[in-house]
């Protein structure tokens, strides 16, 4: 028992050792142009390429996060559900580093089953981190530094999840009219919108009975190359905040709740995206909190018994009361070098004004 111990700690400290080197090594960053281009003819040469380029990329932005999870203030390190996603960072950075050169389609396709999985490892992560966050939530003196961490740690992992969703959506025999792997090169905002607005809207009817109706106004032929699955979470959370603050307000008045209004503009730079609505706005005082994880305008529902499921998915997504749904969404905009801004008039409504660069040749912004 004790010679098994010992060879345990030693193997964690080289493994450690091993991590801490990794994390010191330069991220290289991609575009939405680049993956285009790069993915638009999938030949063995090209996976393979891919495969070779993030059997590499991986590890190192494993690595960072690991370290900064093995860091942080607070005692925060230490709790179960930080300790949990640790863990699955530090296995899948030792599957990575263990999978050996890929130098043929046959081992590509290994590794691409293997990066498959570790994707998978991962989808709970955000859920489990909200948890170790909430339980911080009344001991925290420094909510800053937690912030800028999650912003870092979210952000890290937006990248690293699209990038083997890519690599692995590359395999598809029979994708999608326009699609390069994970990217719609003909996506057409007004259907997303309406899309997300009919799941946002399906939620609300079945926490309160009814929901207010949503108007949605923009050049339904208009389209530009994007990740549906991105602008669908996006505009789902901008639209969810939105029936919310209607239906709480207007659920006891004889008034019939006015509609949230979603407005796609397509300028020569940006497309933007404008989520009204008018719930009553939000306190001056509110606004800088609003991109705070440790923030809600509902009553918190978090139970840990129960963690919430993960941004991306839309079942069982409660209406509201995580306290991490708006920094993540602007996250996600600002991925491709895109931006999200709250404006309230408190009294009255709230707008949201989501900015996706439509140039595409906007670099990841690596943490």
């Amino acid at each position: 028992m004790e010679i098994k111990t010992k060879q345990t700690w030693s193997m964690c400290k080289s493994l450690l050792k091993e991590v801490k080197e990794w994390g010191c090594l330069k991220q290289t960053g991609v575009s939405l142009r680049y993956m285009t281009e790069f993915g638009s003819n999938p030949t063995d040469t090209n996976l393979l390429l891919s495969a070779q380029f993030l059997h590499k990329e991986l590890p190192i932005r494993i690595a960072r996060r690991a370290i900064e999870l093995h860091t942080l203030p607070h005692g925060l390190s230490y709790m179960p559900p930080v300790l949990k996603v640790k863990d699955w960072y530090l296995h899948s950075f030792r599957d990575l580093r263990s999978f050996s050169e890929i130098k043929n389609m046959e081992d590509e396709k290994e590794f691409t089953e293997m990066i498959k999985a570790i994707k998978m490892r991962h989808n709970n992560v955000v859920p489990t981190m909200a948890l170790g966050v909430q339980q911080l939530k009344n001991v925290s003196e420094d909510p800053d530094h937690i912030d800028e961490f999650l912003d870092r740690f979210y952000m890290s992992r937006i990248g690293i999840r699209m990038l083997i969703g890519q690599h692995v959506e590359l395999h598809n025999p029979s994708p999608p009219p326009n699609c390069v792997g994970y990217i719609h090169t003909k996506l057409s905002p007004l259907n997303v919108a309406r899309n997300a607005s009919e799941d946002a809207r399906s939620m609300c009817y079945r926490e309160y009975g009814s929901a207010p109706d949503v108007k949605i106004y923009g050049d339904p032929d208009f389209t530009f190359p994007y990740v549906p699955g991105h602008l669908q979470l996006m505009i789902f959370e901008l639209v969810k905040n939105s029936l919310r603050a209607v239906q709480e307000r207007f659920m006891d008045s004889d008034e019939v709740a006015p509609p949230i209004r979603i407005v796609i503009a397509d300028g020569t730079e940006d497309v933007t995206i404008k989520v009204s609505d008018e719930g009553g706005g939000i306190p001056r005082s509110g606004l800088p909190k609003m991109f705070t994880y440790l923030y809600s305008t509902a009553k918190n529902s978090m139970d840990e018994s129960q963690p919430p499921s993960d941004l991306g998915t839309i079942d069982n997504v409660r209406m509201a009361g995580n306290g991490y749904g708006l920094p993540i969404s602007r996250l996600y905009a600002r991925y491709f070098g895109g931006d999200l801004q709250v404006i309230s008039m408190e009294g009255y409504g709230t707008d949201a004004y989501l900015h996706l660069c439509r140039l595409g040749d906007s670099q990841e912004p690596l943490p």
